[in-house]
Parts: C-alpha cells; structure tokens; sequence
C-alpha cells in the first residue's frame, strides 16, 4: 500500500488541531513535518514544541524533514520531541554517516532527502544505513510549487538503485491529483502532500481522494 503523509507546512496553525482530525478521519496515518531555519532554505517554519504538541494530541508516524543546517544540533531535540523519521540533507552537514548514526541511536528511522539538483552520488556509501530516501520534486522552501517532471526519471533510478532493500521512497514537491498515478508508476512508496491537502475548505476530502488512488 502507498502512503500518504500530509504536510502541514501550508495548514491553517489556528485550526491545525481540527484539521488534523479531519484528515485521520479520512486514514491518514502519517504526517509530514517540515522544518526550515531560514539559512539552508529560504524560509522558517517551526520547531520541536510544536511537533511535541502534535505528537501529544495524536498518533500520527511523524516522518520530519529537517531543512536546517547542521542539523546535528537539533537531532537529539526532534528526537524527544517524537519524531518518528528523521530526514536530513547531505549538503547541510559535513559528516552525513554520523548523522545517520546519531539519528538511529535514539531509535529514530533515518532518511537522506536529495534535492533536485542533487546528484544520487550521496547515497553511495551511506544506503545500507538508512530507512528512508526523500526526492524533492520542487526545490524545498516553500509550499505550492509545480512538480519538476525530470525528477520522474530520477525517481526511477533511485528505486533502481534501491533495489530489495527495506526502504521507503518519498517524494515531496508539487504532487496533485493529476500527476500522482505517474510518481506512483515511477516507484515512490511515499507521497508528501501539503497545499493540495490542507489549502482549501475540506481538507479530509481532499485526503480522501489522493488515498483513493493511492490505494487503487
């Protein structure tokens, strides 16, 4: 089965309570979390308390993509905060492997997220440590971009290049309606999804009818 997992990052904060609910009503189990510092990306987002709150007031899998830079000094936090993945990129940190190690150390499934630009090259000696591999479709900073469809052939590769491992393949960026069949087709396990989701009057329904081809 595909999994959908919402972000968050285009939801109304002053309803997120109320919305959340109304998406899990619809079977959502994830939830995709974006953190930004505004130095690695653009834009600033929040930080551990809220994703603490969440994790208090539901039972989402909280699957967090940290867009910081050196995120080995938040990692423990976002830990305790209750994440349940945490992704980070091989360009915010030096070490990368001991990221990943840190990350799993306090029992925490660790991803890689590769932004468009980024080349799979990253992933050469660290894919048999990992749980999760994150292809960003738009560059990351900010919600409501349009899907760069050279990234389908990218998504093909990596699901190449994953083979029989245990790993999920994620893609965030710009995935709708219309083009969600074809990421599927690509190999993506994983489809984070935020303005279509959570921009509009009834977010559940919009939920429901991604998971409606999600599970087709």
């Amino acid at each position: 089965m595909n999994i959908l997992s919402p972000s968050i990052m285009t939801a109304d904060f002053l309803n997120l309570g109320r919305d959340l609910e109304e998406i899990k009503k619809a079977g959502v189990k994830n939830l995709h979390l974006d953190v930004m510092d505004g130095n690695f990306v653009p834009n600033i987002s929040y930080g551990p308390k809220i994703i603490s709150d969440i994790k208090k007031g539901t039972d989402f899998i909280l699957d967090a993509h940290l867009m910081i830079n050196e995120p080995e000094n938040l990692i423990e936090e976002f830990s305790k905060a209750g994440c349940d993945y945490i992704t980070i990129h091989p360009e915010s940190t030096i070490h990368l492997h001991r990221q990943i190690s840190l990350i799993k150390s306090f029992g925490k499934k660790a991803g890689v997220s590769l932004n468009p630009s980024t080349p799979l090259s990253y992933l050469d000696y660290v894919i048999d440590d990992i749980d999760l591999i994150l292809i960003m479709s738009v560059n990351p900073g900010f919600g409501g971009q349009s899907f760069i469809p050279k990234i389908l052939d990218k998504i093909r590769e990596t699901k190449e290049l994953i083979g029989d491992r245990d790993i999920i393949l994620e893609v965030d960026g710009g995935v709708k309606l219309d083009n969600l069949k074809d990421i599927i087709d690509a190999g993506a396990d994983m489809v984070v999804v935020g303005s279509a989701v959570f921009d509009g009057k009834d977010p559940r329904k919009n939920a429901e009818e991604f998971l409606e081809i999600l599970n087709d």
